[in-house]
């Protein structure tokens, strides 16, 4: 009973598509499915590793990507991607696999049986047809539910902790902008950055301030909750962050992330520190709000409470269930 999980992968493309597969992949096995990943994933060896610790496998798409989920004779397909083309949803629906895609507002749906938008304020009204919206279906990994704290914490260090990290590749380098909108507060604080590339690790020691700066990391929920504030890029990454209780300061690093972004820093549970390209131009503008959470403990409290109450951490088990029952409604695939 294999799942096919095809995901969007890449030094420019990032991991965020990956690690949400991989959340859903987790709770697969307990319902007797076998997830594979199909994704391009040769020059990424930080989420290679990541899935053979679960004895999960990996196979590339190639030229055909429906032809290669076809060859795995699955029981169903995940498809997590902005670049596939349309022809692949079609193809495998028309060969009796059931098919559920992942979608992100108003980006470009994918044929399917079943759709999954997990962003805060989607409806099931909004998708192109029958599925699951909402934070509720938040696709968390087992190791960031597992560092969720049964509740908000209302301690902090001093001077204060800060955790910054961009993705599992921060394609758009934004790690050396936020670590200079740091050091430009002026005021007291101890920060690790995660770089992704040897070369942005070079350039963020080169920012004055009280950096420790660290490559790709398994450990990041610990990191997390032991940070008083997370600077971060908005994005799939922002409903971890709310699952684990962090006090985040989130930035926008592209397009798509936009109206995901609006709608995290309209809730009060995440500041928001702007666009990356307008912070790249004038990391300035990012000081006060920075300034104002690295001094205002009572603030961060106040984001860490009302983002744990966003998210519970049970959502890819929700998203498992209903995937499970799509494969029985459907039927196994007709090859």
């Amino acid at each position: 009973m294999t799942v096919a999980l095809v995901a969007d992968a890449g030094r420019v493309r990032g991991l965020g598509h990956v690690m949400r597969c991989l959340a859903l992949a987790e709770q697969l096995a307990p319902r007797g499915l076998d997830p594979v990943f199909v994704a391009d994933l040769a020059d990424l060896p930080w989420a290679v590793a990541r899935l053979a610790e679960r004895d999960l496998t990996w196979v590339p798409p190639g030229d055909d990507p429906a032809g290669t989920v076809l060859g795995l004779a699955p029981a169903a397909a995940v498809l997590d991607s902005y670049h596939l083309p349309e022809s692949v949803g079609h193809r495998l629906r028309a060969a009796g696999v059931p098919v559920l895609a992942i979608v992100d507002g108003d980006s470009r749906p994918h044929p399917a049986d079943l759709y999954l938008d997990q962003n805060l304020g989607a409806t099931p009204d909004a998708l192109p047809g029958p599925g699951l919206a909402g934070l509720r279906y938040a696709l968390h990994r087992a190791d960031v539910v597992r560092h969720r704290p049964a509740a908000p914490r209302t301690d902090d260090a001093t001077p204060p902790r800060v955790l910054a990290f961009f993705g599992g590749t921060d394609p758009f380098a934004a790690a050396p902008v936020l670590a200079g909108a740091l050091a430009a507060t002026g005021v007291p604080y101890e920060a690790t950055v995660v770089a992704a590339t040897p070369e942005l690790a070079a350039r963020v020691r080169a920012v004055p301030g009280p950096h420790e700066v660290i490559g790709p990391s398994d450990e990041l929920p610990r990191l997390v909750t032991g940070a008083d504030l997370v600077v971060a890029a908005s994005g799939t990454s922002a409903w971890e962050l709310a699952c684990l209780g962090a006090a985040a300061a989130l930035v926008c690093v592209v397009d798509n992330q936009e109206v995901g972004y609006a709608r995290a820093v309209a809730t009060g549970a995440v500041a928001g520190l702007g666009r990356l390209s307008d912070l790249r131009t004038d990391p300035s503008t990012a000081v006060p709000v920075l300034r104002r959470l690295l001094t205002d403990p009572a603030e961060r409290q106040r984001l860490r409470a009302a983002a744990w109450h966003l998210v519970d951490g049970a959502g890819a088990a929700r998203v498992a269930d209903a995937l499970a029952g799509l494969i029985v409604a459907v039927g196994s695939p007709r090859m």
